[in-house]
Order: C-alpha cells, then structure tokens, then sequence
C-alpha cells in the first residue's frame, strides 16, 4: 500500500470526467485509489456504483463531493489527500460548468467562469504543491484555448503571464462581460474562447515556475484537448456530431498521456491533443462566434 497510487478527476459523475474514471479504474492497480469528485453527493454515489459495477475495474474507486468554485475545499481536500497518502499521482481539472445559445451570455459567465477558470485555478494552486515526483497534474482545456483566436489586442495580457495576472485578466474581462463593453476591447463574445485561453495561460504560468525541477522529477504539468466530444455541453453549440467522439473514446488519448511511465519533456506546460503540442500562438478568431450566438 506504499506506493500506491493516487488519482482524482473532478467534474467525474458524467461525460469526459466519468470515462477518465473508468479508465483509470481499469488501467491502474489494485491498491491505487481513483477518487471521483464532483458537486452532487447522489450524482457522485451513484457514478461510484455505475464504475464499480461495470466489472472493468481493479483499483479502488471513491466518491468524494468537491465544489470546485470553493477555492478553500479544493486546498482543503488536497492537504488531506497529503497528509493521508504523501500526495497524489495524477490530478484532472474537468469540471465545467453548463453554457447555452439560447441565453445571454452575460446572464451565464458567472456560474461559467467560476467553474472552468476558478476552479482550474483553485486545482493548479491547491493540488501541484502536493503532486509527487512523477506525477501528472493536467487542466482539461480546448484547442480554442490559443492565443491566435484572440484578437492580437488581447495577446500581451496572457503571454508570459504569472497566475496571478491571468486571474487579474480573467477578471477584468467579467466585468466587460456584464458591462457589455467585452467587445470593444477585442473579446469575443463567445465566453468559451478566452476562458479556454485563460485556461492555457493558467497552466503555462504554473508549469513556468516548475518547469527545472518537474522534468528533473518525470513530472507533467499540462492542458489537454480531448477533441470534439459528444456531450450535453457541447450539444447545443455544434449541428455535425458526425466527427464527434463518445466520452469513453475521447478519454483514450488522455489516459494515455496519464498514465505513460515516462512523460515527455516536449509536452510540459504546453497544450497537447491527442499527444501532439498545439502551439501557443496557433488559431483565429472563430467566424462562427457570431452566427452560434444568432447576432
């Protein structure tokens, strides 16, 4: 039981996250330990039920309730999780949260930010200090999250910036959000592209100021792009479904960059889909923004 390892995916009761689970449950060892998080204590149990009934799994599988917008849960579980086992292995930040068409942007960027960039945040600052050597610390982004689909305005706000700044610029653009002024500034009006960018830039920054000690260590900090995925929060966005992966496809990929015995020092702090970099300053501003919108 020393060296067992330990795993945690957060958003886990449905889609990416709760394929990512089974994966983990049926690729890792019998003593290792996937904890299964997400905000709902019945959506969580019964998604633990789900796992461990399918007969595919061999580690242990525990259901753990996390609100990953309580950046004060996040650091609370990950030093229990340190003094418990001496750090975890592997740690997902999955969680998103619902974002519609058919409302205003402005009425959902709360619920939505607070979700995919609080708590990627809250998982980068609570869960790398007690990431063991080796381990995988990994932010569930999209290959929007490039600086090329931003208006070039906006490139120097992310660009070599700490994560500290990265919040600042996250916050300021909620606020042009709700003051309807997003868009003079160069934001698009679609709130997924910056908070994916803001994303990326969170993981970036992160990885910066760990970069010499992880490589020395075979420890992988990293956004990933798991690909169009077939879900509830992806429905109501796109007409073609013909490309789309089911959640359990989608999650090879990612497993596979998880559970490798030996990361790639090519792939630290950079944005990975499907095991390849997708550069940096890669992309341009969407042209559908407007027309999925309606305006």
């Amino acid at each position: 039981m020393a060296n067992a390892r330990i795993a945690l995916v957060t958003g886990a009761n449905q889609g990416l996250g709760f394929a990512l689970v089974q994966g983990l449950a049926a690729r890792m060892d019998r003593d290792d330990l996937v904890l299964l998080t997400g905000r709902d204590a019945h959506r969580v149990a019964d998604a633990v039920t789900r796992v461990t009934g399918s007969g595919d799994t061999i580690s242990r599988v525990e259901g753990r309730v996390l609100d990953v917008t309580d950046a004060g849960a996040v650091a609370e579980l990950a030093a229990e999780l340190g003094a418990r086992h001496g750090g975890v292995d592997i740690a997902v930040s999955n969680a998103s949260a619902m974002l519609t068409p058919d409302r205003p942007q402005a009425e959902q960027a709360d619920a939505f930010i607070d979700v995919a960039n609080g708590g990627a945040h809250a998982m980068l600052r609570s869960f790398g200090p007690v990431l063991r050597p080796g381990g995988r610390l990994i932010v569930v982004a999209s290959s929007l999250g490039t600086l090329g689909h931003l208006d070039a305005r906006l490139h120097p706000l992310f660009d070599d910036a700490s994560l500290d700044e990265v919040e600042a610029v996250v916050a300021s653009w909620r606020a042009a959000v709700h003051a309807g002024t997003e868009r003079e500034a160069g934001w698009p009006q679609w709130i997924n592209v910056p908070s994916k960018v803001a994303q990326v830039a969170a993981v970036r920054a992160v990885a910066a100021g760990r970069r010499d000690a992880d490589l020395a260590r075979g420890t992988l900090v990293a956004a990933v792009c798991p690909g169009l995925v077939d879900t509830p929060l992806s429905r109501p966005w796109f007409t073609d479904f013909s490309q789309a992966q089911t959640p359990e496809r989608a999650a090879v990929a990612v497993l596979d960059l998880l559970l490798r015995e030996k990361a790639d020092p090519a792939l630290y702090g950079e944005l990975v889909r499907f095991g390849e970099v997708v550069p940096w300053h890669a992309g341009r501003p969407p042209r559908h923004q407007e027309r999925l919108l309606g305006s």
